[in-house]
This record gives C-alpha cells, sequence and structure tokens, in this order.
C-alpha cells in the first residue's frame, strides 16, 4: 500500500487556481490525494483512466 511516507508525490501543473482545488499523484501513477490535506485520504489503484477523463474534460 503507499503511504505518504513512502512515495514521492507530484502536485498538479494547474494547482493554485482560484477554488485552490488541487491533487498530487504519487510516483507511478499509483494514488492521488488532496495537495491540501497531505496527511489525508488517499485514493489508492491505478489513476491513470480517471486522471485521462479528468484531463480530457468529459466528466458528465
Amino acid at each position: 500500500m503507499i503511504t505518504n511516507d513512502t512515495v514521492r508525490w507530484r502536485k498538479s501543473s494547474v494547482s493554485g487556481g482560484q477554488n485552490n482545488a488541487c491533487v498530487e499523484v504519487a510516483e507511478g501513477l499509483g494514488a492521488i490525494r488532496d495537495s491540501k490535506n497531505p496527511t489525508g485520504p488517499v485514493i489508492h489503484g491505478d489513476v491513470r483512466g480517471l486522471l485521462g477523463t479528468v484531463m480530457s474534460g468529459h466528466l458528465g
């Protein structure tokens, strides 16, 4: 399991927008977390599909 202490996290390149909604992705794309709450919950699993959907803008 990926923990906050065992991986290097990378912050989104678009972090710091007006609503301050930022995410960080674990090295190897095995997890994602809220950059404003680095000790909070982590979504585990292969997040490439989720990131692809978010980046394409086709959320609904």
